[in-house]
């Protein structure tokens, strides 16, 4: 409680000295502060992900498996390592059932 008390002292302190330089009534210029306060609360709330399917993560592990077949020893990718380590991981993942 005291505490609370403390912050509104400090709260008020920082908002008089700005209305009376904007010559905003004290009211309007903490209704401001509160509303922007929260709408940066609600702002800076990160937006769900979406949820990673079942093919995604199946695809993901076969290419972690398949991928140092189609590399080099520096790290570097093969000619068309790529592309034959794409295509053999959603081979494994089971992709493209017609």
């Amino acid at each position: 409680m005291l505490l609370a008390a403390r912050l509104r002292a400090i709260a008020d302190g920082l908002l008089v000295p700005v209305s009376t330089l904007t010559g905003l009534p004290p009211s309007l210029v903490q209704g401001f502060v509160e509303g922007t306060t929260t709408g940066a609360v609600a702002a800076g709330k990160a937006p769900k992900k979406k949820k990673t399917s079942a093919y995604a993560r199946k695809y993901k592990a076969a290419f972690k498996r398949v991928a140092p077949k189609y590399k080099l020893k520096s790290g570097k990718w093969k000619a068309n390592g790529f592309r034959r380590a794409v295509k053999e991981a959603h081979k494994i993942a089971g992709g493209k059932k017609r």
